[in-house]
């Protein structure tokens, strides 16, 4: 119960009475687990069990009148670049909002651990503290995208640095992999922040938390904005590790064309050396022989000294 005219404390669900909460106190139901119908029928929220049983796990948004459901995922990181989805179901009411969620959900964790003293989150009203907690899902959706940027980073400075390149495509199909998924758990999105904008959502709701769902669409749109620069940076990836292998490509065809014609030059000495006629050299015996292999020898370094200064090899 987060109370601005006393103080903030956790309280039985045996003791809660929805009809007596004032407009400077918010309840803060959240539940791991089933939904706990009992709690939920006194809340008058037993239109939302049938909803909440065969939910499918995607986004949706149920307007009841006085109170509306919502569904929204998170996005998890159980290991580097696997992106799992986490199911938050809020029911939002007058001065109570209820979540619930099957799993441990991190950014729960620390909206909890950060409120460590008295706050004056009751002044807050319901709608208010739900786009706080929609803020705080949306931002795992930039924490993954971080995550994803720093990966792709890395691989390109390793692209760029290595001179022997290894073969990187499973890297980069995780990587394009994990785009993807983000881009397919945020995009179902739409459709909820979309309409919660809308004014036709709660018209009986203040200026003010009308303007901050639309800031949450805002938000959505950006987080949508960031996936899709992050799937582009792991294209460039795909077409740098192209570039960078074709190059190396091209280094190797310049080094065996370059032994290609030195060969060629060599064989050429050696078939001019063995045609069918008289010559001087002929007579010269073994010194005569050493001093082709010598003039041969010369004609591979000259051609090797010349190779080195170009950068040819």
């Amino acid at each position: 119960m987060f109370d601005a005219d006393g103080s903030d404390r956790e309280v039985d669900a045996a003791a809660i009475d929805p009809a007596s909460l004032s407009e400077h106190q918010l309840l803060w139901v959240d539940q791991q687990g089933p939904p706990p119908e009992p709690l939920l029928r006194k809340l008058r929220l037993e239109a939302a069990l049938p909803a909440l049983k065969e939910g499918d796990g995607r986004p949706s948004l149920q307007n009841f009148g006085d109170w509306f459901l919502l569904r929204v995922v998170a996005v998890g990181r159980p290991q580097p670049l696997q992106f799992a989805g986490q199911v938050l179901t809020l029911l939002v009411g007058r001065n109570f909002v209820v979540s619930l969620h099957r799993e441990p959900l991190d950014y729960m964790k620390q909206l909890l651990q950060r409120e460590r003293a008295d706050t004056r989150i009751g002044v807050l009203s319901a709608q208010s503290f739900t786009a706080s907690l929609l803020d705080w899902q949306m931002t795992s959706y930039f924490d993954a995208v971080t995550e994803l940027e720093e990966e792709v980073d890395r691989l390109e400075v390793q692209l760029l640095t290595q001179p022997i390149l290894r073969e990187r495509v499973p890297e980069l199909a995780v990587l394009r992999r994990a785009a993807s998924r983000l881009r397919r758990l945020l995009t179902p999105h739409r459709m909820v922040f979309g309409a919660m904008a809308r004014p036709d959502f709660r018209p009986d709701d203040s200026e003010e938390e009308q303007a901050q769902l639309r800031m949450l669409n805002e938000r959505f749109e950006r987080a949508l904005d960031a996936i899709e620069v992050a799937r582009e940076l792991v294209i460039g990836s795909f077409e740098l590790f192209a570039t960078r292998t074709a190059q190396r490509t091209n280094e190797t065809m310049r080094v065996l064309t370059f032994v290609t014609v030195l060969l060629g030059s060599l064989s050429v000495m050696a078939g001019a050396l063995g045609m069918n006629f008289e010559a001087p050299i002929f007579r010269t015996g073994s010194r005569g022989f050493i001093v082709t292999l010598s003039v041969m020898a010369v004609v591979v370094i000259a051609a090797l000294l010349v190779a080195k200064r170009r950068n040819w090899w």
